[in-house]
């Protein structure tokens, strides 16, 4: 929940003028007042728009929320699922991501499916036991389908915001524990990507990327400043 419109159409206008230079796939995901406008700076440019949630109920007397179908409508790609801070907030347990999870894939949407530990469980060495149950709760029912459309993001909580940060080498040992996982489940997913959420910045980018398991990165903080989100988008390529 951050910028105003004129940020946001400055901030896209930035990543759209850089485009060219691109070498991996990029996606905007603004507040959802600031969809359509994105979506006009970005109009066949190749640069992708998501949205960073969506309502579990498909339309009707729901005032406040914003359905799969009305996304798909406003050229919505890629749809945020299970963030820490929906978890954390506004009370989205397992039984609620599911739900979103059947509904974005109904609608032909793409999930970014977050997924973390917070600082207790870290530091109590049960950070992969945590981490399982939330796929297992909320992603093996998928068919192989359904899963060739998902993209995974691991978000360390205890890495977003505190000062502390996930090195590279827990970083690959998470995205590695969570494709081994996945595999027997969905041998897709050994194509799966599975992007970092940790205050990936400009400084710590190019060693994350490097890992053979982190596949990308879903920004935070740093997507607010062209420069810095253009730092990441090169460290990438």
């Amino acid at each position: 929940m951050n910028l105003e419109i004129a940020e946001a159409t400055k901030l896209a206008t930035s990543i759209k003028d850089a485009r060219a230079s691109f070498k991996c796939d990029v996606a905007l995901i603004p507040s959802y007042v600031f969809i359509a406008e994105v979506k006009h700076l970005i109009y066949a440019t190749g640069v992708h728009l998501g949205a960073q949630d969506c309502s579990i109920h498909e339309n009707g007397a729901y005032t406040g929320e914003v359905s799969a179908t009305q996304l798909k409508s406003a050229g919505v790609e890629y749809v945020i699922i299970g963030h820490s801070e929906r978890r954390a907030h506004f009370g989205e347990n397992h039984g609620i991501l599911k739900q979103k999870m059947q509904i974005v894939l109904k609608h032909g949407l793409k999930p970014i499916f977050c997924c973390g530990e917070p600082l207790q469980v870290r530091e109590e060495g049960k950070h992969k036991e945590y981490v399982q149950k939330q796929l297992e709760e909320s992603l093996f029912d998928l068919s192989a389908k359904e899963f060739a459309n998902l993209t995974i993001a691991y978000e360390p909580i205890w890495a977003i915001g505190t000062g502390l940060t996930a090195t590279a080498e827990q970083a690959q040992e998470m995205h590695a524990f969570i494709r081994q996982l996945l595999v027997p489940k969905h041998p897709i997913a050994l194509q799966t990507r599975i992007i970092y959420g940790g205050s990936c910045n400009p400084s710590n980018a190019k060693e994350l990327l490097a890992c053979a398991d982190v596949d990308g990165a879903l920004v935070g903080g740093a997507s607010l400043k062209a420069k810095d989100f253009l730092a990441i988008i090169d460290a990438a390529g």
